[in-house]
């Protein structure tokens, strides 16, 4: 791998699941500081005083680069989709969403389910069928985002109801075929396996289906039961109802606001206590040459 690339590469993980947690959960991030020494950031664009500034720069060089990975592109749909089209009172978007034996990068819910496949300059096409075929069972819309060098690759080899954009160097999203609405495909089961325990309770009684009392040991052979039973649009419907009420964006309203845009999408994606929300955003108002010498 070029020098260049090692560089981009090691940018990227400042953004990983792994720094936003233990700036959440310790005030601080030892893989953080030697991320930075790695990359001989500051050393090559000085003028850095705050944790947070670190980040904006990163990501500013990240998003035009040519091997972005996963995280530009759910940031990219986390600030021109839920956050330009919609809103945190309005939308709600699902990370790592199960569907069948696949997950699904991103998903909004608003008045209606879409999915969206991430296809990034770092990503192969392989499992591309696979995942299209597991997402219309779930979801009413299904779209593939992708690198410019995928485009074309991707509009071939995926039925014509399925959407693809693109995201270009510039970090514009360009709409390339739009996505046909159909709740109806669904597979009930298929969404009901997606659910968690409660949540599929909470659809059911939605619709008004009666669960009896049972043992948890039995009460999910139940739930299923009484999802076969029922069609895809009333669940389609009830599913949104449900996961709009238990995936609720707007508690963390406050905590994105207070967060560098270069961070939005790890706080809607990245599961933390509330309680870390306060020392979250002090490790990124750390000075940058205290932060360095964090272990």
């Amino acid at each position: 791998m070029a020098s260049n690339q090692k560089q981009i590469v090691a940018l990227s993980r400042l953004f990983s699941s792994t720094v936003f947690r233990e700036l959440a959960a310790k005030g601080k991030s030892a893989v953080f500081a030697r991320l930075v020494g790695e990359t001989e950031f500051t050393s090559r664009a000085p003028g850095y005083d705050l944790v947070r500034d670190v980040f904006e720069a990163a990501f500013e060089m990240l998003k035009h680069a040519g091997l972005r990975d996963e995280y530009i592109y759910k940031a990219a749909l986390t600030h021109r989709v839920l956050m330009g089209k919609h809103s945190l009172r309005t939308a709600c978007m699902l990370s790592e969403f199960r569907a069948g034996d696949c997950k699904a990068d991103v998903a909004i819910l608003n008045g209606t389910s879409t999915v969206y496949e991430i296809k990034s300059e770092r990503d192969s096409l392989g499992r591309l069928e696979r995942q299209i075929e597991n997402y219309r069972k779930v979801f009413a819309s299904v779209f593939v985002i992708a690198g410019q060098n995928h485009v074309d690759s991707v509009l071939k080899a995926t039925p014509s109801d399925v959407g693809v954009m693109s995201l270009d160097r510039r970090y514009y999203m360009f709409m390339r075929r739009e996505a046909k609405n159909d709740p109806g495909r669904i597979c009930p089961l298929t969404v009901f396996e997606a659910l968690r325990t409660h949540e599929a309770k909470e659809v059911l009684a939605d619709l008004g289906v009666l669960v009896p009392d049972l043992p948890n040991t039995l009460l999910r052979g139940e739930l299923r039961c009484h999802f076969e039973r029922l069609g895809p649009d009333q669940v389609h419907a009830a599913m949104i109802r449900t996961l709009k009420r238990t995936r609720d964006l707007k508690p963390l309203a406050s905590l994105v606001d207070r967060l560098p845009d270069s961070l939005h999408a790890a706080a809607l994606s990245v599961p933390l206590r509330k309680s870390d929300h306060d020392r979250l955003v002090d490790a990124v108002n750390t000075p940058l040459k205290q932060a360095l010498s964090w272990s």
